[in-house]
């Protein structure tokens, strides 16, 4: 079961990242201007946030594993779909197939995270091991897709064919979860066990000051990934004077990077404590824009350009990464480690929610200033929510230390 929910993590993060290099396509291949492309984050985004509000809070009636069936049969038609009639609209299609089924899929798999582990210090580990999956697939998506880019002719059809491949894996997934078993028992009360029931204790999760000071800081965290995990292919090509496929290829240096952060995160938290661990992170990464972005300046375009002599910036803005590593899933499982099972579908629903309008506007926002100004601009309004993101994580560790002290069941790397 594990496996399954490390594969359905891989899949969608294929999906959900090919975003950016889909935009750098779109562009060449259906002439459509950046502004117009970067709606293509507003139909993936909108349709996690709207599903997960409806469906999320009751997805433990309906069933967790039947839940992520459901959701890669939604995205594996819609691929198929992508590859038979391949026009904007249909891109756009795809995308919003991609945002509902990653909604149904990411509430499951969180939830089900609670139900295979034992301890928070359990749920911590598997919750970095998972995302760190996921940042395995970002890293595999540039790659791939740019195996069936023609670089000589970037708007060549052919690859499209990419939607054949990832069609073929839903379905490999969806016989992977049919054969694995998942005890569910312990996700039900006698409050979730009926839809209105389950909808109230969504919306009953507001009343603790820890929710929404935490929902906040994934809001600035995803804001602040999005826009350069989006927005880096297209950088690339057009600061950095790279060709479309290498574009992509070095773009995933930044997905490289952030699995590693996060495998690594869990060796080192046993030491650090979180709070420490995650302010050295965002003002590290703060250091890093500031230091690296003036280098990508007035580079000029070389015909005979590679990965040996390709500008430095190139292999430097990448390892953000490193430093955005750990902030994500260390705040999400300190959250959900504070609350019972029964209610970890609720709040990974508030969770997918928020993080769907950070990721929206952190790339429209860069969308809108690249267009304006250039990607450097772009990429240096990132120091706003990094120095934002600083403020809301004090008044979350004050929260988890008052839960911590009210009750037994906060997650105790918290409180180390």
């Amino acid at each position: 079961m594990i496996l399954a929910l490390a594969l359905i993590y891989v899949i969608f993060a294929i999906l959900l990242n090919s975003v950016g290099t889909v935009i750098l396509q779109s562009i060449a291949t259906f002439g459509v201007g950046k502004p117009q492309a970067s709606n293509l984050e507003l139909f993936k985004d909108l349709p996690i946030a709207v599903t997960s509000l409806l469906v999320a809070s009751f997805l433990p009636l309906l069933g967790y594993k039947r839940a992520m069936m459901i959701a890669l049969a939604i995205v594996g038609v819609a691929c198929v779909v992508m590859r038979l009639y391949p026009t904007f609209h249909t891109t756009e299609l795809l995308f919003m197939c991609t945002g509902i089924g990653f909604a149904l899929a990411k509430v499951s798999v969180y939830s089900s995270i609670g139900l295979l582990t034992r301890d928070p210090a359990e749920h911590s580990r598997l919750t970095n091991t998972i995302e760190a999956q996921f940042m395995v697939g970002v890293l595999l998506c540039g790659w791939l897709f740019s195996a069936f880019i023609d670089d000589a002719n970037p708007a060549n059809p052919v690859w499209f064919n990419v939607y054949w491949l990832l069609a073929a894996i839903c379905a490999l997934i969806i016989v992977l979860l049919a054969t694995s078993t998942l005890d569910e028992s312990a996700a039900h009360n006698e409050r979730t066990n009926t839809f209105t029931g389950s909808l109230a204790e969504m919306f009953r999760l507001f009343l603790r000051p820890l929710v929404y000071v935490f929902l906040i800081s994934a809001f600035l965290y995803v804001l602040i990934e999005q826009s350069f995990s989006t927005w880096l292919p297209t950088f690339n090509n057009e600061i950095l004077k790279l060709p479309h496929a290498m574009s992509i290829q070095v773009a995933t240096i930044l997905a490289g990077a952030t699995a590693l952060g996060r495998f690594a995160a869990g060796q080192v938290l046993r030491r650090v404590p979180w709070y420490v661990l995650l302010n050295v992170c965002v003002v590290g990464m703060g250091v890093l824009v500031v230091l690296v972005l003036p280098l990508a300046r007035d580079v000029v375009e070389r015909p005979d350009v590679g990965w040996f002599n390709a500008p430095i910036a190139a292999y430097l803005i990448p390892l953000i990464g490193l430093l955005m590593a750990p902030i994500y899933p260390v705040i999400n499982s300190v959250a959900l480690s504070s609350l019972p099972k029964p209610s970890h579908a609720a709040m990974t629903g508030l969770i997918v929610i928020f993080s769907a309008l950070g990721g929206t506007l952190g790339s429209r926002i860069t969308a809108i200033v690249f267009s304006a100004f250039d990607g450097i601009h772009a990429f240096y309004f990132s120091l706003v929510p990094m120095s934002l993101i600083l403020i809301t994580l004090f008044f979350f560790k004050r929260e988890t230390d008052r839960a911590g002290a009210s009750g037994p069941t906060t997650m105790k790397l918290a409180t180390k």
